[in-house]
């Protein structure tokens, strides 16, 4: 067929046909209210969704990039949230994904023991708390471990927000010691039994999150009521497990906690404070992973600040996902107020743009490696 054409013209038909398929790909603009979106992880009502469900317009219209799961409606005072069984679990989270454009962070505290959201009442698998896998060789917390991170896998949730590594240094701490969350008071034997539960959980393809930076072990409040400060309590050891796991690079996630610590910060708690997160998280301790708030509508933020300001300084800090559970108060409306008070703090250079490339460039590439 080539027959009277010449040698280059032939050539040159083949390499513009070749070439046309290879072509660099064009690089697609995101807009500023999707990378905010990104950053937003909300919880919402509901066993079931449909396309007119809430959240599903959250993530379809408002890109938001992650949510969370819960059994128990606090605001509502009912039993009733997003779990039923494991099978209506698996195909909730399953509608969830389909929804979304982008990898979505469905997340979950499943640390075992007291806080387990995923009980044996709704025909999940048991589980030990930290303090029962803290008794015990690290080698059994890998197994006890590996046990939940199954059960997370099964149901499609991609995110534990676990383990919990502060040190049980109050044991009569309301949130912490007395409910059994810390595997033990020793800085090593944390890290060493935080370490296989997040080896578990990497395993079956399950990210982790190292909580509450920076440390609320020592505290004698809860900071889902109101104002806690561990100024006179809190210890440079706290500090010592997120070193070693992130120097392991073991750290998926860090979550904050609302802790206040004039040592610290004299005037903001830790989700708020730039110079502790910019400065001993990530200056520091070298930690360049996602870093999640705490539930913005604690009482330890949501008493003491207005959302705009809370938005700010939790993004100014270095926040990358700012966290509303919905679950000390309910508003259906977070994540496009969010989405709008951010955009407009961005338009009238309040906030950085550089500052949302950051976290939205953190955040791919955390769901990059699901």
């Amino acid at each position: 067929m080539f027959k009277g054409l010449r040698i280059p013209l032939i050539i040159g038909m083949l390499t513009a046909v070749l070439g046309s398929g290879c072509a660099a790909p064009r690089k697609v603009e995101v807009s500023l209210e999707e990378k905010i979106g990104q950053m937003l992880m909300v919880s919402f009502r509901g066993l079931s969704v449909d396309k007119n469900h809430p959240v599903i317009q959250d993530i379809q219209k408002r890109h938001v990039g992650a949510v969370i799961l819960f059994d128990y409606d606090v605001p509502g005072k009912s039993p009733v949230r997003n779990i039923a069984s494991p099978s209506q679990v698996r195909k909730l989270v399953s509608d969830l994904q389909a929804a979304s454009s982008r990898p979505l962070l469905v997340a979950i505290d499943q640390e075992g023991g007291k806080v387990c959201r995923l009980k044996e009442k709704y025909g999940f698998p048991p589980t030990l708390s930290a303090k029962q896998m803290g008794r015990k060789k690290p080698e059994a917390t890998y197994a006890a471990a590996l046990a939940m991170a199954q059960t997370l896998k099964e149901a499609g949730i991609n995110l534990n927000l676990a383990p919990v590594v502060d040190l049980n240094r109050n044991r009569k701490n309301p949130v912490i010691g007395k409910l059994g969350r810390s595997f033990s008071p020793d800085p090593d034997r944390v890290t060493d039994h935080a370490r296989q539960f997040i080896l578990a959980h990497h395993d079956q393809g399950v990210l982790c999150a190292l909580k509450h930076f920076p440390g609320h072990g020592s505290s004698t409040s809860d900071s889902h009521k109101g104002f806690t400060d561990v100024t006179p309590t809190w210890s440079p050891m706290e500090l010592q497990p997120y070193r070693q796991l992130i120097a392991e690079g073991l750290a998926d996630t860090v979550l904050t906690a609302h802790v206040f610590n004039a040592n610290l910060d004299p005037d903001h708690p830790a989700t708020l404070s730039r110079s502790v997160i910019a400065g001993r998280l990530r200056g520091e301790l070298g930690f360049d992973g996602v870093v999640i708030s705490d539930d913005l509508q604690m009482g330890a933020i949501a008493q003491h600040y207005d959302l705009e300001t809370t938005l700010k300084n939790a993004i100014d800090a270095g926040v990358d996902i700012l966290l509303f559970a919905n679950n000390s108060s309910y508003d259906e409306q977070i994540a496009s107020k969010v989405v709008a008070l951010v955009s407009e703090m961005v338009r009238k250079r309040q906030i950085s743009e550089a500052r949302i490339e950051d976290s939205f460039r953190r955040i791919q590439r955390l769901k990059a490696g699901l």
